[in-house]
């Protein structure tokens, strides 16, 4: 199950890698000093997360019930899913989270996966990382509910530059919600 987890992110780390490379993608952004922290930031928890795969459980859940490690092994699977389909298809109109900038060639994506939530990367992520700390059984998982106001808000940022960039994104966020596919006031309002 270890080596499951560990490739999965590696699977999403490599999507990321070679899709921003490809030609039409977002130019590279010169970085300012919060850029470089939030990219210093990511890359340690990607190699905390990396680490804590193959080393022995850390702060151990003792006597977890096996069901609660398949309910993570799915989680984790669904958010890598999500997580890989939402990136392939917003292809070029994805920009680095960092940089947090909209292009003059960006579109609205409203199929796949973009068909039903706007945010299918940032709910993926969540899950991957909820599913990930559940399947190994660490009390880790309760602070994956922490990275939820921080996303809520990166979200809306977003969402407002795209409403005053791209033509058509308001009509998208009133036939979408925001993070699930069904309604829910809190996570899925639109920013209006």
């Amino acid at each position: 199950m270890r080596l499951y987890l560990l490739a999965g992110l590696i699977l999403h780390k490599l999507v990321w890698e070679v899709l921003k490379r490809q030609p039409g993608s977002a130019p590279r952004q010169r970085s300012t000093a919060r850029v470089r922290i939030v990219k210093l930031v990511k890359i340690a928890i990607l190699v905390r997360i990396a680490v804590q795969t193959a080393v022995p459980a850390v702060l151990p859940i003792h006597d977890m019930p096996e069901v609660l490690t398949i309910l993570g092994v799915l989680l984790y699977s669904a958010g890598l899913w999500l997580t890989i389909a939402g990136r392939i298809q917003l292809g070029r109109n994805w920009s680095d989270i960092e940089a947090g900038t909209v292009q003059t060639n960006h579109e609205v994506v409203s199929t796949g996966v973009y068909g039903f939530i706007r945010h299918p990367i940032y709910t993926g992520d969540l899950a991957l990382l909820f599913g990930l700390e559940l399947a190994l059984g660490s009390w880790l998982v309760l602070l994956v509910p922490l990275l939820v106001p921080i996303v809520l808000r990166k979200a809306a940022t977003e969402e407002r530059k795209l409403l005053t960039t791209i033509q058509g994104y308001g009509q998208y966020c009133e036939r979408t919600n925001r993070f699930l596919p069904f309604p829910s006031r809190v996570f899925s309002r639109s920013s209006r």
